[in-house]
């Protein structure tokens, strides 16, 4: 079924253990004229699998669930080329979450909490189907900042790559890349750099391109892993 003016519904996937959770999050759904759920999963090895067979453009993932975790689900899509337009929204019971960022770095799209109001979450769907980076207000820059400050022994170095990728930029894409990482929208950047919205999304979509990055969200992690953007000692 499609919208009114010919576009195709965003395809939902919702992963979470508790059944009734996923009801309720159906329920707001399908309450919509511009998105659907197109599958449930009750662990994360079941969301990969119905990611691909029910073609979802975005998951909303538990980071916690049993057997296979959120986080392991959400590299399993990210790995995938299949799943390339695929866009994980993870949600946590606490946004101060020791797995947020280790899920951005998953290839997740942002996160949200699960105490969020149903136009927050609504939203949350629509800004990842737009690959856009999807940071709640309660997460704010510093908390990002300071969970990359602070690498677990099982977390790769991966700063040392980025930065070498980081030379392929132009000094404008690298401009772009800094605000990026700031949560500056494509509006607000042209804004300070006196270009137009369409002229920043094409440094976005180069920087991306050339970096690796699936989304926006992952532009921000590579900012501060490559030392580029350095987290705030407040």
């Amino acid at each position: 079924m499609e919208q009114a003016g010919g576009e195709a519904p965003i395809r939902v996937l919702l992963a979470d253990d508790q059944a009734l959770l996923r009801s309720a999050f159906k329920v707001l759904v399908d309450s919509e004229p511009d998105m659907r759920v197109v599958g449930e999963a009750s662990d994360g090895a079941q969301a990969y699998a119905l990611a691909k067979d029910r073609r979802a453009d975005v998951v909303l993932m538990d980071i916690r669930m049993p057997g296979t975790d959120g986080l392991a689900a959400t590299r399993m899509i990210s790995a995938d080329p299949e799943l390339s337009g695929v866009r994980v929204v993870m949600l946590t019971t606490f946004e101060v979450d020791e797995y947020v960022v280790q899920s951005l770095r998953a290839g997740a799209s942002g996160f949200l909490g699960k105490g969020a109001e149903p136009e927050e979450l609504l939203n949350a769907i629509r800004v990842a189907a737009a690959g856009e980076a999807l940071l709640s207000p309660a997460a704010t820059k510093g908390l990002i900042a300071s969970f990359l400050a602070q690498r677990g022994p099982d977390v790769p170095a991966t700063g040392s790559a980025h930065a070498e990728r980081l030379a392929a930029l132009t000094g404008r894409e690298r401009e772009v890349l800094v605000h990026v990482a700031a949560g500056l929208s494509n509006d607000g950047i042209a804004a300070r750099l006196e270009v137009s919205p369409l002229t920043v999304k094409t440094h976005v979509n180069r920087a991306m391109a050339k970096l690796g990055a699936r989304d926006r969200a992952q532009l921000v992690v590579i900012a501060y892993e490559s030392g580029l953007v350095r987290p705030r000692a407040d």
